[in-house]
């Protein structure tokens, strides 16, 4: 294994290893290196031990003892190495930040590619397999809208909405990332091979499944988690009542995220599932790309003036007697115990979307309680 240092190695096998172990599940995993220390901890600590912590229990000690896993980990090296594929824990610095915030997110991710994971504006696009005519036509120019946004596409690789964001994507010279519900072994459907390959150039392949895992119905929702997860915001552009791109808004409504939907007529099956989710307030309406910049606050980015600097200085003098809301509140507080926090982290701390948040911030940003620093930081005035 030429590529990897003997430490960075060793560390490697075990945090592939345990995101192998049988029946342990990301956050009892998560919960294990926290107990333990390390992910190294996990596995030099004594079965007696391990057994006895809270959500092991017997089977999965003997699971981690055993060594079969760490001799699985080691193929799955090799074959990393063969492929140049990166495998992510959610402790590492490279690990998709957004992601790290859900609670159930996998505790390992392998990832072939060279987009930024941490990108500064994600979008995730979903919908059906059997998309319209209509369908794809809006996916594109939507995406093709949002070219200048510089955002990073994610979607699942499925036929229909999923296949048209990725290469709608490509074609305006946005990176896009592929979610995938089987190892990198493999590409499903196969008919995306050529796509595939030009998004390795030009974004990449994602994954929590190693090689050689067979496909199985259940990997789907596991994989539209990871879509819900990774990104600011979820498109829906087509979908039925019973679908997965459903399943995927119900996850980002969960984690905090934005859902859009497109409307369509009534009656069409597929797009009963988006004007479903516009009626019962889970999805903001979509016309335009207009809707999303101006909703996740991507208009106001660059940040202007410094508040109580020359012009204007009345306006943007900080008020001392400002009546603030529970959610401004909430903000308020997470901001005073640090310096500075990204956007994400906000979101996160306080468990609002982030077209709320930034909103809130817009509007504590006039009354001078708080400064816009540039990448998406903010800061106590």
């Amino acid at each position: 294994m030429g590529n990897f240092s003997g430490m960075d190695q060793a560390a490697l096998k075990y945090k592939i290893a345990l995101s192998m172990v049988p029946g342990i599940g990301d956050v009892r995993a998560k919960n294990l290196v926290a107990y333990c220390g390390s992910v190294e901890a996990v596995f030099h600590e004594k079965h007696a031990v391990l057994k006895k912590i809270p959500g092991v229990g017997r089977l999965v000690s003997e699971a981690v003892k055993s060594g079969e896993v760490l001799n699985r980990a080691e193929e799955e090296m090799e074959f990393m190495e063969k492929e140049e594929i990166s495998a992510l824990f959610f402790l590492d610095d490279e690990y998709p930040k957004r992601l790290k915030h859900c609670e159930d997110a996998p505790v390992l991710i392998y990832y072939k590619g060279n987009a930024d994971l941490n990108a500064a504006k994600v979008i995730s696009v979903v919908g059906s397999r059997k998309a319209s005519d209509y369908g794809k036509t809006i996916c594109k120019e939507l995406i093709k809208e949002l070219a200048s946004q510089q955002v990073l596409v994610v979607s699942g690789m499925a036929y229909g909405i999923d296949t048209c964001a990725h290469r709608a994507a490509l074609d305006e010279g946005l990176d896009t990332v592929g979610v995938l519900a089987h190892g990198l072994d493999l590409l499903y459907p196969s008919a995306n091979t050529n796509m595939a390959m030009r998004m390795l150039n030009h974004g990449g392949l994602l994954t929590e499944f190693p090689s050689a895992t067979h496909m199985h119905p259940d990997f789907f929702p596991r994989r539209n988690r990871i879509i819900a997860g990774i990104a600011d915001a979820v498109i829906v552009v087509e979908a039925s009542r019973k679908s997965g791109s459903l399943i995927t808004a119900e996850i980002a409504n969960s984690y905090s995220r934005d859902v859009f939907a497109v409307p369509g007529r009534l009656g069409d099956t597929e797009s009963e599932g988006c004007n479903y989710l516009v009626k019962i307030n889970k999805a903001a309406l979509l016309q335009s790309a207009k809707d999303v910049v101006y909703l996740m606050g991507w208009e106001r980015l660059t940040p202007g003036p410094s508040p109580g600097g020359k012009g204007g200085r009345m306006q943007q003098q900080q008020q001392l007697f400002v009546e603030l809301n529970p959610e401004e509140e909430a903000l308020i507080s997470v901001l005073k115990k640090s310096e500075c926090l990204g956007l994400d982290d906000l979101c996160f701390a306080v468990k609002m979307s982030m077209s709320r948040v930034s909103a809130i911030l817009l509007k504590l940003e006039f009354a001078g309680l708080v400064r816009t620093l540039p990448g998406k930081m903010y800061r106590l005035n």
